[in-house]
C-alpha cells in the first residue's frame, strides 16, 4: 500500500511566479496533488540503482539494434535511420536527460520497467522544481527528497563540451558556443520546460537563446535564428513527429549532422530508446531479467498483458488485455497506426483509495531524481503529479 503525507497545497499565484502555468486540469482540479508519497532510503536507492543498471542495458541493446539493422522492427521511420547511426557513432551527440517509468518499488513488489522516455521526457519542471517548492513551502527539509535533477543537468550540460564525467575542464575547453532552445507555440508546458533547460544551460556557462520552432531556419549548412548560426540546438519536439510530419526537416537535420554543422539534443539515437519496441529487444537480450517485463510484437498467450503503440503519449491507445483475450480497459487515441507492443501486465502500486502510482526516475549521466504520477489503471492526460519525501529507514 502506498503511504501518503498530507501537505498544504501550493497557491496558483506562487506556482505561476515559478513559471509553472499548467497547474489546473481541464476539469478545474489541481494537477499537483496536495500529498507526498512516503518512501524510505532503501526504496529511493533501489529506484536509482534500477535506472543506472537499465541505462547500461539500453546502451548495449542500442549497439545490437544498429549492428543488426533492426530499425524497422522497432518502428523507427526509415528517414531517420541515417541520422540515428551518425549520432550513435559520434561521442559529441550527448544524451542530455531521460525518464524511466517504473511499476513497483513502494508496495513491497519488485521494480519493473514500463518504458523509457529518452527523447522528449516531460514532468521535468514538476520533478526538479515543484517538488523542492512543496517541501520548502511546508517547512520540510529540502534535502528530504531524492532530487538533484537540477544539479545533475548543470553538470551534464558541461559534459557536452568535456565529453567525460569530469567537468572541471569545461572553462578551458568552452569557446563561447551558442545554444538555441526551441519548442512549439501555444503549449505552455513544453515551452516552460524548454525555458527551464535554457536557464540551466545558462548556469552551466552557455550563451543561449529561445526560439519557437517555426522561427528557426535550416539548410544543409546549419541552423539559424536571429541572424546567428547555432552549433547546439535543443528541441522538445519528438523525433518521430519530425520524421512523419516534417520529412523535409528530417532530411535537412540529417545533412546538418552529417556535415558536422550542428549537434542536436536529445540526439536522434534516443528515438531507439523511446520506442516501446525496444523493450522487446531488451527482453530478447536479457530474458527474465528481474527489472524487465516479458515483451513481444505478438500477443502473449495465456497472460494478462498491456498493448501499447511503439510511439505514443499519455496512455494513448493503450489497452489492458485479460489472459482470455478480452479487453479490461482501453484508452482510445490517435496512435493506433503505429506498430503495437505486448508487455506483460503488472499492477501499479495503489493507495487506500485505489489510485495507481507510477514512478518516474530522471537520468542525466546518472539517476538523479524521482516523481510520481497518479491515476487509474491506465495513466492518461488527467493523471496527477505527486511529490515524495524520503524518510530514514527506521522511520518508514
Amino acid at each position: 500500500m502506498v503511504k501518503l503525507k498530507k501537505i498544504k497545497p501550493l497557491e496558483k499565484k506562487y506556482l505561476e511566479e515559478l513559471g509553472f502555468l499548467w497547474h489546473t486540469d481541464s476539469d478545474d482540479t489541481s494537477y499537483i496533488a496536495n500529498e507526498l508519497v512516503i518512501l524510505n532510503e532503501e526504496q529511493a536507492e533501489a529506484y536509482a540503482a534500477a535506472a543506472n543498471e537499465l541505462y547500461d542495458m539500453f546502451a548495449e541493446a542500442g549497439e545490437y539494434v544498429i549492428e543488426n539493422n533492426l530499425f524497422h522492427e522497432i518502428g523507427i521511420p526509415f528517414n531517420l535511420v541515417d541520422i540515428i547511426k551518425k549520432s550513435w557513432q559520434s561521442d559529441v551527440h550527448w544524451h542530455l536527460y531521460g525518464r524511466f517509468d517504473f511499476a513497483g518499488g513502494i508496495d513491497g513488489k519488485p521494480i519493473k520497467l514500463l518504458e523509457f522516455n529518452a527523447d522528449t521526457p516531460t514532468a521535468l519542471f514538476e520533478s526538479a522544481i515543484i517538488q523542492w517548492a512543496m517541501l520548502k513551502q511546508n517547512g520540510l527539509e529540502e534535502g528530504m527528497g531524492f532530487n538533484f535533477i537540477y544539479e545533475a543537468l548543470v553538470e551534464n550540460f558541461k559534459r557536452i563540451v568535456t565529453l567525460q564525467e569530469d567537468t572541471s575542464a569545461f572553462d578551458e575547453l568552452y569557446e563561447g558556443w551558442g545554444f538555441l532552445f526551441s519548442s512549439v507555440k501555444s503549449n505552455p508546458e513544453e515551452e516552460n520546460t524548454v525555458r527551464l533547460l535554457q536557464h540551466i544551460a545558462n548556469e552551466a556557462g552557455f550563451n543561449t537563446e529561445f526560439a519557437y520552432i517555426d522561427e528557426v531556419e535550416f539548410d544543409d549548412n546549419g541552423i539559424y535564428y536571429n541572424g546567428n548560426k547555432w552549433e547546439l540546438w535543443f528541441k522538445l519536439i519528438p523525433w518521430e513527429d519530425i520524421a512523419i510530419e516534417e520529412s523535409d526537416l528530417a532530411m535537412l537535420l540529417t545533412n546538418i549532422v552529417n556535415n558536422q554543422e550542428a549537434i542536436i539534443f536529445n540526439p536522434a539515437y534516443t528515438l531507439m530508446f523511446q520506442s516501446k519496441g525496444f523493450l522487446k529487444i531488451l527482453w530478447d537480450l536479457y530474458p527474465n531479467h528481474p527489472l524487465l517485463l516479458e515483451s513481444s510484437f505478438e500477443p502473449l498467450e495465456g497472460k494478462k498483458q498491456v498493448r501499447k503503440p511503439v510511439f505514443g503519449r499519455e496512455g494513448g491507445d493503450v489497452a489492458i488485455i485479460n489472459s482470455d483475450g478480452t479487453i479490461e480497459e482501453e484508452n482510445k487515441d490517435n496512435y493506433g497506426n503505429h506498430k503495437m507492443l505486448y508487455q506483460e501486465y503488472v499492477k501499479l502500486p495503489q493507495d487506500e483509495a485505489g489510485r495507481s502510482y507510477q514512478a518516474g526516475v530522471f537520468y542525466a549521466w546518472e539517476a538523479c531524481g524521482l516523481g510520481f504520477r497518479r491515476g487509474g489503471k491506465i495513466l492518461n492526460n488527467m493523471s496527477k503529479f505527486v511529490g515524495h519525501i524520503v524518510r530514514p529507514l527506521h522511520n518508514s
